[in-house]
């Protein structure tokens, strides 16, 4: 074992604590069965079945109310995996359940048996016929599709609010739709062609068209099944219409018999089928969208009303008026909203009986949009809106900013009210539909209900389309409760079906929560159709039993998910998985999601429990030492859950006092550290790669992996021992070289300048003169610190920066440049903890700028470019995006290149100071896609602002990186 191997039992809550009721039995402690994991690993590979038991929890979580823990997880790369996994469920009797996102909201993403990743290896867009289509693999998130068809204008009809995350995997088997999809713009219209799976094997691209022939030569039975249910069905004039009735308005409640109605051969009944069927018929594996067009012209309002039914008798009239989307927001879900960044602060205020309409107009042209803000205007006027609180507008906007900020408030409705939820207790949220003329009355209707049961739930909407969401709060582990939801639900769906004729699932698909009411809604008849279907495609159960269709009157209480209290920063977390897709490590060990699910699933065990002895010893390299800590996770959660800082937190808990010391002293004494690694690097010039290559594993064995990083041939050489000459009497800002870019030379091996002396030249060329002070070694933005957990050797080097800036800026009248996006951020945000209290008021004095936001800002429009290259690519860094500096980056490279590219697929490099060098397989995971984006094509220029992001990325692309400051200077040199 390595010397400084940290002790998983650390950990440890030691809180007594009482078992929950769902808590993993002790006989799961060793994860899948022996026999079921040699099986599979036989026939798949042993790299492609996950069998820990920390593997089956942290997939046993989806964003419902349910958890169940699967059997064996495995993740799929190809069809023929896909095919072999059937294969081997039909012969042994097993049960397969796929999973790719995980943001369904009913369950529909959990297995008890063989539950199957089709995520990971299943991203892609083709855009065809000039974006008028799209070949979308499963995996693919809506927002990577919508940014491949941006550039052609085009863009998918379904735009659900978990777009960041969810996949079109997910879209399709769920007909997920969203603010603006409606009952036109969905999955079931806008699909042109699907190839999927059958639960046989079969594999059928409706495309094609020999497939009809195909699938009545290897599916004989089930083609005479299916146009027999298509021929008894349209003999039945008042089922047909019927049918047809239930989907005048958004309904994803059950199997789409209309299908039947629309196809007329087994294939384009199947294509329909397929849409909605939630992976109950078969793996969906590709999916042809017919796009829609992207109106850029926008113009959007927030309206405000007294009340929730006032605001849902304006609806009808915008959507009169030509509005796309009219969505609507009550008061508990306004005043949740301002714990999303950028939402005004004083609907904190809000009466509780206010409600809002987000209404937005979208044209293709100036003109067109005028149009319809005249409509609007003249709605307007008719309307009695209130103004509760100074920063209600209630007027039209074409600022893009502001509504973005509308939009994020809205899409957040889940996440924001669940956040705020009672700790410990588990959100429900209820997806329904009613014609659109009743919306107001149903509102009054729900509200009532609410209230009777002892309920105050939030409710929005896609109010356009008569869709309404609403959340519910209880514990799951309290048997009084979970009955009291029980009847809450008994009597909602009844009112829904009965007085309204409405759909008890408008968007979100069947799922666990309604099967037990599908009956009610469609009647025995539709009903026994849909099991008709059910067997005909897959005869023996295989695929996802009791997701859809469930006999058991009480299925929509089995398996609710108890939420155990847990850390403060993680307790809101409602699992929605939103962090996933930006997580670096996704691919590789966990996501920030699966890390809070790890982490409740021990606090449901009773202390020193089998299960979480298992699960703490996974859990330190699987959670702890693979997050990257660039808390992006933070960015993308909408109520800014920091599971980044989280794990920080947890690097501290395992460190030993001894440590915490030595961590502390090279604080004290980072002068001599500083030099020493200068040296270090210069002497690594002469001794070569492949020796310390070497040293490096060797060390890292003995000591820790986590402690002695691991040398890679793409570390530059030193730095220059001295820093340029500045003059100090004619600055007008004061230049903070970062450390690392004290310790590593230029990526050209010394042949053009050095960063410092790039940004000296620059700024002086654009008569900005910048400063150097000549103490800044042995100074350090404290991120060495910060990120590893070292809370000591912290505060330690966060007060020392603090202090000498102070010094430096003539107490901050002067701007502090900093030349490292991550060392900005961590001299002007992330020190703030650590300081004293006078510190902290120094700190409040002193203006902290990154280095592309003085060049962009400051430099960029005094200079005179005098060459370009032909293309660039960047890389933004996670800091910038904290910073909000993206931008710039992309602005002094356009002053650089004549094109610049910034990749679909950037994100987070991993690298983050020198985790990509303790785990270089984080680095590598992380930046697999954006490294494929960048090296299918050359380019004359890669560029970025972060010397260490600059060598992950030299790792990642084979490529050179370098700062666009470097760029500047060159392009801008006499």
């Amino acid at each position: 074992m390595p010397l400084f191997e940290p002790n998983p039992q650390a950990l440890r809550s030691g809180t007594k604590r009482t078992p929950a009721p769902d808590r993993v039995p002790e006989l799961q402690a060793r994860g899948t069965p022996r026999r079921l994991r040699e099986e599979l690993a036989e026939f798949l590979g042993p790299e492609k079945v996950l069998s820990k038991i920390s593997d089956l929890v942290r997939y046993a979580s989806d964003a419902s109310p349910y958890r169940f823990v699967p059997q064996v997880v495995v993740v799929a790369e190809d069809i023929d995996d896909i095919s072999t996994i059937l294969s081997y469920a039909h012969g042994k009797g097993r049960e397969v359940v796929f999973r790719a996102a995980g943001t369904s909201l009913n369950g529909q993403a959990q297995g008890e048996d063989i539950l199957v990743d089709v995520r990971r290896h299943w991203a892609g867009v083709e855009v065809l016929d000039g974006g008028a289509r799209a070949r979308i693999r499963p995996g693919t998130t809506v927002v990577r599709a919508n940014a491949a068809l941006a550039p052609y204008g085009r863009v998918l009809g379904p735009d659900p609010a978990s777009a960041i995350a969810c996949t079109i995997g997910g879209v399709v088997a769920n007909n997920a739709s969203g603010m603006t999809a409606g009952t036109t713009r969905n999955s079931y219209r806008t699909v042109a062609s699907l190839t999927f799976v059958l639960p046989s094997g079969t594999v059928v691209d409706t495309a094609d068209p020999a497939a009809d022939e195909e699938l009545a030569h290897a599916e004989p039975r089930l083609c005479a099944e299916l146009m027999a249910l298509k021929a008894e069905i349209e003999a039945d004039g008042e089922l047909t219409d019927r049918i047809r009735a239930k989907y005048a308005i958004k309904n994803t409640n059950g199997y789409r018999l209309d299908a039947f109605l629309d196809g007329a051969t087994p294939v384009s009944i199947l294509r329909g089928l397929m849409v909605g069927s939630e992976g109950t018929f078969g793996f969906i594996s590709e999916v042809v969208f017919d796009t829609l067009p992207l109106d850029r012209e926008v113009s959007s309002a927030l309206l405000f009303f007294p009340s929730l039914p006032a605001a849902a008798e304006a609806v009808p009239l915008f959507n009169a008026a030509g509005a796309l989307a009219v969505e609507l927001m009550d008061g508990n879900t306004l005043r949740a909203s301002v714990s999303v960044a950028g939402v005004p602060a004083d609907w904190a205020e809000l009466p509780r009986e206010t409600a809002a309409l987000l209404v937005e107009f979208r044209a293709p042209d100036a003109a067109a949009r005028e149009g319809y803000e005249r409509a609007a205007a003249e709605v307007l006027a008719g309307l009695d809106l209130v103004a509760p609180v100074a920063s209600v507008e209630n007027a039209f906007t074409t600022d893009p900013k502001r509504i973005a900020g509308y939009w994020k408030a809205r899409k957040a409705f889940v996440t924001a009210v669940g956040g705020s939820r009672p700790s410990g207790t588990t959100l429900i949220t209820e997806d329904f539909a009613v014609p659109p003329a009743r919306l107001a009355e149903a509102c009054e209707a729900l509200l009532d209900l609410q209230s009777r049961h002892g309920f105050d739930a939030a409710v929005a909407g896609h109010a356009a389309h008569g869709n309404l969401h609403f959340l519910l709060a209880f514990d799951a582990g309290d048997p009084t409760d979970v009955e009291r939801y029980a009847a809450f639900m008994d009597e909602f769906c009844k009112l829904t079906v009965e007085r309204f004729d409405g759909s008890l699932k408008a968007e979100h698909a069947t799922g666990r929560n309604i099967a037990p009411f599908l009956e009610l809604e469609w009647g025995t008849r539709a009903t026994d159709l849909m099991w008709r279907v059910k067997e005909a495609i897959d005869p023996d159960g295989v695929l996802a039993p009791r997701i859809v269709l469930d006999r058991d009157p009480h299925a929509h209480l089995r398996g609710l998910k108890t939420i155990p209290t847990v850390e403060r920063i993680a307790d809101p977390c409602i699992e929605c998985g939103f962090c996933e897709p930006t997580c670096p490590s996704h691919d590789l060990t966990t996501t920030p999601r699966q890390r809070i699910v790890l982490r409740r699933e021990m606090m449901r065990q009773s202390d020193g429990s089998p299960v979480e002895t298992r699960l703490l010893e996974s859990y330190g390299h699987d959670a702890v030492d693979t997050c990257a800590g660039d808390s992006t996770c933070k960015l993308a959660c909408p109520v800014g859950i920091d599971t980044g800082a989280l794990m920080k937190e947890f690097r501290h808990e395992r460190h030993t006092s001894r440590e915490e010391r030595i961590a502390a002293l090279a604080a004290k004494n980072f002068r001599a550290v500083e030099a020493s690694a200068r040296l270090a690097v210069a002497a690594a010039d002469r001794i070569g790669d492949r020796v310390l290559e070497s040293v490096t594993g060797l060390a890292r064995r003995a000591v820790s992996t986590d402690l002695v990083p691991e040398w890679l041939p793409e570390i530059p050489g030193a730095a220059a021992r001295r820093l340029p000459r500045t003059h100090r009497p004619a600055a007008v800002a004061v230049y903070y070289p970062a450390c690392v870019n004290r310790i590593f030379g230029s990526p050209d091996g010394g042949r053009g300048p050095s960063l410092p002396e790039a940004v000296v030249a620059v700024s002086a060329r654009a008569g900005k003169p910048v400063w150097i002070p000549d103490d800044v070694a042995g100074t350090c933005c404290a991120t060495i610190w910060h990120s590893k957990g070292y809370e000591r050797g912290n505060e330690v080097m966060a007060n020392r920066i603090v202090e000498a800036a102070w010094g430096w800026t003539a107490g901050g009248t002067l701007p502090l440049v900093v030349d490292a996006s991550s060392c900005t951020l961590g001299i002007a945000h992330e020190v703030v903890p650590y300081l004293t209290k006078d510190n902290r008021a120094l700190h409040a004095e002193m203006t902290v700028v990154d280095s592309l936001v003085w060049a962009a800002d400051e430099l960029l429009p005094r200079l005179d470019v005098r060459r370009r290259v032909g293309s660039a690519v960047v890389h933004p860094t996670c800091s910038m995006r904290h910073l909000g500096d993206e931008e710039k980056l992309t602005e002094l490279a356009r002053a650089c290149a004549e094109e610049v590219v910034v990749p679909i697929d950037a994100g987070c490099c991993a690298f983050a100071g020198d985790r990509g060098m303790l785990h270089p397989e984080l680095t590598a995971s992380a930046t697999a896609r954006e490294a494929a984006e960048v090296t299918a094509r050359p380019f004359d220029a890669h560029l970025s602002a972060n010397r260490m992001c600059e060598i992950g990325m030299d790792r990642a692309t084979g490529r050179s990186y370098g700062s666009v400051l470097l760029a500047l200077e060159h392009a801008t040199r006499p």
